[in-house]
């Protein structure tokens, strides 16, 4: 099969760390991502499907990925060599489109779910994640898309398990089922401002990003949190307009985004932090700078969400001690506790979403894997280029 795939190589991840500095395009061509032809993963066994690619996104950890950037953290959960891809809508072998929920759960390595009807994500323990399957054929892998046995969607085809598996109906197109994934995402930490703005009249919440994920966030919160009133802080015009179209209540350049929300909240401002603030905010960005400024317009005792994955940071912690504001970090998706007490699997809730929003429209371009560095350049500058949402189309590829 011919895909694209990380091999493990400090060298290239160096040389793609110091070339992103300069330009995207130069990083996908130097660092560890390769178009090459290998060997087809071995059938994984039963439960297990094949899965032809349609479209397959490319996200913010894949950038990270293949511009050198990637937290050592992952070390443990990755299996080299890996094709990338979790964003995905697929076909089976008998014509039937999916949607793949990308983490590798307990039931696709042989263990027991931590409850009945558990998603892929649920549970306490992360040991599974990290070590082979029960019987062998999976090797360690956090999700679809980090694991050499499955592959991933920037390839032809991929194994996934029936328990990572949704079904979707003709009429849902593929533009919008390759965004039902990081719609999960932002769904997910949306759900997790409920907690703390649960007994507050007029609660504020807060949005630092408004590129794909913090557009989900701000569609989530506009869904399922009732009665929240959100602020967001965008970087770039376009994604101001699409802010407001999903439902926030008040758009403003990021670097006004401290004077908007004392604008609802009130308080004053001591140095540069807020003395009162959001009662939550969701950082879609997951940058020192980002990290930093969430903490700040934040009230005392307010909840700082971490949807924008984190690499290495450098964060003054004083002010999250004095203000005991919680930090929170908001990984994939799972099964939610909803504000009303029932109980719903995330992805169906984006699932909904998706079609609500007709988030179709967040897909901007797609290209051929053969065209990987432009594709990978243009998602590394979608917000200056008008873009949110990049994708590889493999529909016209041969199998």
């Amino acid at each position: 099969m011919r895909a694209l795939q990380i091999r493990r190589s400090a060298g290239r991840f160096g040389m793609a760390r110091v070339a992103s500095a300069v330009a995207p395009a130069t990083a996908a061509r130097l660092g560890p991502l390769e178009l090459r032809t290998y060997d087809d993963p071995e059938y994984p066994g039963d439960g297990w499907h094949r899965v032809n690619t349609r479209l397959a996104g490319i996200c913010g950890s894949d950038l990270s990925l293949v511009e050198g950037h990637a937290s050592m953290y992952f070390e443990e959960y990755v299996s080299f060599p890996f094709t990338p891809g979790h964003e995905v809508v697929g076909e089976l072998d008998d014509g039937q489109r999916v949607i793949l929920e990308p983490v590798i759960g307990h039931e696709a390595r042989g263990h027991r779910p931590p409850f009945e009807g558990a998603a892929p994500g649920d549970g306490d323990d992360y040991a599974h994640l990290a070590t082979a399957s029960v019987d062998g054929m999976i090797e360690p892998g956090i999700q679809t898309g980090f694991c050499c046995s499955t592959g991933g969607g920037w390839a032809p085809w991929f194994w996934a398990h029936e328990s990572q598996l949704h079904r979707i109906p003709d009429d849902l197109p593929d533009e919008r089922a390759v965004l039902v994934e990081p719609l999960a995402g932002g769904i997910h930490a949306a759900l997790m401002a409920w907690p703390t703005v649960a007994d507050v009249d007029r609660p504020v919440v807060a949005v630092l990003g408004a590129g794909t994920m913090g557009l989900a966030a701000i569609a989530g919160l506009r869904r399922y949190v009732p009665g929240v009133r959100i602020v967001v802080g965008a970087r770039y015009p376009h994604q101001m307009a699409l802010a407001k179209a999903i439902g926030a209540d008040v758009v403003v350049e990021s670097t006004k985004l401290d004077r908007a929300v004392r604008r609802e909240t009130g308080g004053h401002l001591i140095g540069n932090m807020l003395s009162s603030g959001a009662h939550v905010t969701i950082d879609a960005v997951g940058t020192s700078t980002s990290i930093s400024d969430s903490v700040r317009i934040t009230r005392p005792r307010g909840r700082v969400v971490l949807l924008g994955m984190p690499a290495e940071v450098r964060l003054d912690l004083t002010g999250l001690w004095h203000r005991e504001t919680e930090l929170k970090g908001a990984y994939t998706y799972g099964t939610e506790t909803m504000p009303d007490g029932t109980t719903a699997r995330t992805f169906d809730l984006a699932i909904d979403t998706a079609g609500h929003y007709e988030a179709e429209r967040l897909l901007s371009a797609t290209y051929h894997l053969d065209d990987h560095v432009d594709a990978l350049a243009h998602a590394a500058a979608a917000g200056r280029r008008g873009a949110v949402k990049i994708a590889f189309d493999m529909r016209s590829t041969s199998r």
